[in-house]
This record gives C-alpha cells, structure tokens and sequence, in this order.
C-alpha cells in the first residue's frame, strides 16, 4: 500500500470522518462503519484532504483535464481544496465547477451552476467523498454533459465501501463505470482501511462486524 493512502486512512479516523459503531445508513442498511466526509472542517485538514484527492487523481486519471466538478454540497470544498492541491503540487491549473441546488435566475452567474463555465471540450474530472448507491451522479451526470459537450475523464471519491449497487451483482462504482462509460477510482478501499488498522483501531469483534456485513452487503 502506498504511503499516502496509509496515512489517509490514519487521518479520516484522527478527523473523526470513519468511524466504527453501528450505523443505519441512507439506504437503510446496517453498517458498522461511516464516513461522513462534512467532519472535515479545519483549513489544515482540508488542505490535507486536497492533497490526498491530487495524489489519488494523478494516480489513477492523470492531469490531462480541465475542471474539476464537485456535486452540491459537499463536493464543493472537495473541489475547491483539491484544485488547490493539484496546483501546489504537480503546478496543475483547472477550473472548478460544482451544480446549484436551486437554479439561479437573476445576476451575471445566473443559471444552475457554481464556479467555472463548462465549454464544449472541457475534459472533467467529478469528484465526490463516497459512492454507496450511484444516486447522485445519476443526478449529476445529466446537468455536467447537458451544460457543454464535454469528455468526462473519471469519478474519483475517498472511499470504496465496496459493497453492492443497486443492481445487486456488482459494486456501485463498477455500476458507474458500466453505466457511464467512464473510470471511477478510489484514494483507498475498505480493504485497504481493515488492512491497515486491523489489530488497532479494528478488534477482532469490529473485524468479525466487518465481515459479516461484506457476507451479507459484499459482491458474491
């Protein structure tokens, strides 16, 4: 495993982000680990945060893009801070682009987008904090590929829960991928986060929590 993504998984649990319990989530599943990436608040962590998504872009898709597009609400300062991070680090220039809940009708930058235009060309890159069920960029994807004819180049996201879509045979980022055509990667995996705090933070009873739930949530 490659140091930064060690270091990720130590700082979403310093930060309070996963957490370990017993959770109900949206999709009314019971998880015994969350992550809720609106716990990063602090401009140190969130200069981190950017750096870790850079690192995981360059990584996986390369800088070959244009924009950076985080859906509202929480994908706006993941765009932000990373766009941040991708000029401090590899001297990368790329807009930022994020959707508007209610469309805005009056001003200069009316419309129902925030940040940057998207023009035809565009090459995109969407960033989000965790896919569990593909909801949202079913909501998103339209509104990004509706506002220009632009090239969506990936979906990156912190976390790969690696559980089953809605499909029910594939995990959700590899339903995205089927769906849309495009890449969808990780800064890590859940695998990845039981192999580095397995026998810390991760006891043998959260472990054992663990594995029955991928029983039950895994692909088969």
């Amino acid at each position: 495993m490659e140091a930064y993504k060690r270091e990720f998984i130590e700082f979403m649990v310093e930060s309070n982000v996963l957490k370990f319990g017993d959770f109900t989530l949206k999709s009314g599943r019971k998880s015994p680990f969350f992550m809720n990436a609106g716990a990063y608040v602090t401009g140190s962590q969130l200069k981190r945060l950017g750096e870790y998504y850079a690192h995981a872009i360059h990584d996986n898709f390369g800088l070959d893009f244009d924009v950076l597009f985080g859906p509202a609400y929480k994908g706006i300062p993941l765009a932000v801070t990373t766009a941040i991070a991708l000029h401090e680090l590899y001297g990368k220039e790329v807009r930022y682009c994020s959707d508007r809940k209610e469309e805005k009708d009056h001003g200069a930058d009316k419309g129902g987008l925030l940040g940057t235009k998207l023009v035809d060309g565009d090459r995109v890159v969407m960033i989000e904090d965790v896919t569990t069920s593909g909801k949202s960029i079913d909501e998103t994807y339209p509104k990004v590929t509706g506002a220009a004819n632009v090239e969506i180049k990936g979906l990156i996201v912190s976390l790969n829960r690696m559980e089953v879509g809605k499909g029910g045979v594939v995990t959700a980022q590899q339903e995205i991928q089927e769906k849309y055509g495009f890449p969808v990667a990780s800064i890590v995996s859940m695998a990845e986060v039981v192999e580095a705090l397995d026998g810390t933070v991760i006891t043998p009873e959260l472990k054992a929590a663990i594995d029955a739930y991928y029983e039950q949530y895994g692909v088969k």
